[in-house]
């Protein structure tokens, strides 16, 4: 594995004090009040950590927002996007380009089945509308079916898809979408005792709001193959398969999307590898080249593909396929098989990371499941393991949000920076982590962890 970096530069604060200072009169944060966020000033980045300008070094175990795959300024990947620079910085999408076809190449290869064009975006949310729109176009249909548990992007047909509360301010009512219950023993809306009920009740679940909403209405079902934001809930064996053969039973286009799941991250090039489906859609993006440069996509199969083979595809981005992020792609894919970044993933989780937070779970009464495979895994924290009541209300923001502010105060102070959502943080740093800096993301969630446990009802 490349070498990651083991100390943080000098401090130099009044530097850090001149970029927060134009960060704070000109840049509009996303998802924020702006108002009331304070944004960390970040020096620099290598490996598996970042830094600050006050010289304070962070293990990053949000791997960016989980696309990090091979950690930061990996040199391959640096070098090949100078040389492409060099070579040929931009070009318009309408034309064959080296560096953009040899990377629909080897994404095509390392995609399941028959998923052999690839139409690029800038990113997963662009991915997600053009799957959506190829599907309403292939089948003449206008519904799509999409989880409650779930983030797709935060573009207009992405964000109405999406199941989480940043649905809420844009959602219209008009895009056609309807939602459904996954499985999620943990969290059963099935009222089910094992895996296999909820996956016999979610699918039925599923068949009854076809039957109600009209499959032949039904253009496509969009899933992430494991849900990310959302949870990191692995589906039980047999449902995606249950999917796939409601699908083809009703002529609905399967939809996974992998922008984050994809490229290594669950141990796998692709989640779906996990569970042998092959869906009609595969979104991708983030890890694709490690986030260096904007780049997704959609891989298409073959029937999808003959639909536009004479009738014209109403969709294009100007930067779609862009030289320097395809170059960014071919280099880190072949990082990723040169140093055996995915089996790496796999090793680590099986080895680190899923016995190290297991570990942790049997110790802190905040701990109510651990979840995941790979550089992928959810702790969900509670008040009450007895009843699993979240450490935190559902969507809660201010006061009620105070143990989980805690929690990740803390995390920050022992040098972990932490991925928090509601009522859970996620362990998912960079694909190529190593052993040692995992146990010291472990060691400095325990701690955290502590934290969160005086919030408990055995801890209160």
């Amino acid at each position: 594995m490349t070498p990651h970096a083991p100390h943080a530069p000098s401090a130099d604060p009044a530097a850090g004090a001149a970029v927060k200072a134009a960060d704070r009169a000109h840049v509009f944060h996303s998802w924020s009040a702006q108002g009331l966020i304070d944004p960390l000033a970040v020096a620099g980045a290598e490996g598996s950590y970042f830094w600050d300008y006050d010289g304070n070094r962070y293990l990053d175990f949000t791997s960016g927002l989980v696309y990090t795959n091979i950690g930061y300024q990996h040199p391959t990947v640096i070098a090949a996007i100078q040389e492409q620079a060099g070579k040929l910085a931009t070009f318009a999408p309408a034309f064959a380009i080296e560096a953009r076809s040899e990377a629909a190449r080897l994404i095509a290869e390392r995609t399941p089945g028959d998923l052999d064009k690839i139409f690029f975006t800038n990113g997963g949310a662009e991915a997600v509308e053009n799957a959506v729109r190829m599907a309403r176009l292939h089948t003449g249909r206008t519904k799509v079916l999409s989880a409650y548990r779930s983030y797709h992007g935060a573009t207009s047909t992405a964000i109405n898809l999406t199941g989480d509360p940043r649905r809420w301010p844009s959602d219209n009512g008009s895009a056609g979408v309807v939602r459904f219950w996954t499985p999620f023993l943990y969290r059963s809306s099935f009222h089910a005792a094992n895996e296999a009920e909820e996956c016999a009740r979610a699918l039925q679940h599923l068949e009854d709001t076809l039957a109600f909403e009209g499959p032949a209405t039904i253009a496509a079902i969009i899933l992430e193959t494991i849900p990310g934001t959302a949870g990191i809930m692995t589906p039980p064996p047999g449902y995606l398969a249950g999917v796939r053969e409601i699908c083809d039973r009703y002529g609905i286009v399967f939809v996974l999307d992998e922008v984050m799941a994809g490229f290594g991250r669950t141990g796998a090039w692709f989640a779906a590898d996990h569970f042998d489906v092959v869906p009609d859609l595969l979104t991708f993006a983030k890890g694709v080249n490690s986030g260096y440069v904007p780049l997704g996509g959609v891989a298409i199969n073959a029937e999808i593909a003959a639909t536009f083979e004479t009738r014209p595809y109403p969709g294009g981005l100007t930067y779609s396929g862009h030289p320097l992020a395809c170059a960014a792609a071919v280099a880190t894919i072949g990082v990723m098989e040169d140093e055996k970044v995915v089996e790496h993933a796999a090793r680590i989780g099986e080895t680190v990371l899923g016995p190290g937070l297991r570990e942790l779970a049997e110790r802190h009464p905040s701990v109510g499941e651990v979840r995941g495979l790979g550089a992928f895994w959810a702790l969900d924290l509670v008040r009450d393991r007895e009843t699993r009541e979240p450490l935190v209300p559902y969507n809660a923001s201010g006061e009620a949000n105070a143990p989980m502010a805690a929690f990740g105060a803390a995390a920050k102070k022992q040098g972990l920076w932490p991925f928090i959502n509601m009522n859970r943080t996620h362990a998912v740093p960079a694909c190529n982590v190593s052993e040692a800096e995992a146990k010291e993301g472990l060691a400095a969630l325990d701690v955290a962890l502590s934290v969160a446990d005086t919030y408990t009802v055995q801890g209160a």
